[in-house]
């Protein structure tokens, strides 16, 4: 188990998100962006509208998710 912020993975809060592969943090990221904007939260809009845009980029997405496999790897297990 590993865990990564909201904050390391682009967005502006310190949540922490606990996963065992970095795909599930990227998952459950995305989530927390959701509930965020559904909320009214303007403080992760920001955050939410640059992951929605990534996805239409595939060059751009690819290197994100590269960085972020390998900043995962990278943490110690907790």
């Amino acid at each position: 188990m590993k865990t990564m912020t909201c904050q390391a993975l682009g967005g502006p809060c310190d949540l922490e998100h606990r996963a065992e592969s970095a795909d599930e943090v990227i998952k459950a990221q995305d989530r927390h962006l959701k509930e965020a904007e559904k909320a009214g939260d303007a403080t992760h809009q920001e955050s939410r509208d640059a992951m929605k845009s990534r996805w239409r980029h595939p060059k751009k997405s690819m290197d994100w998710y590269r960085d972020t496999k390998r900043v995962f790897a990278a943490l110690p297990d907790e």
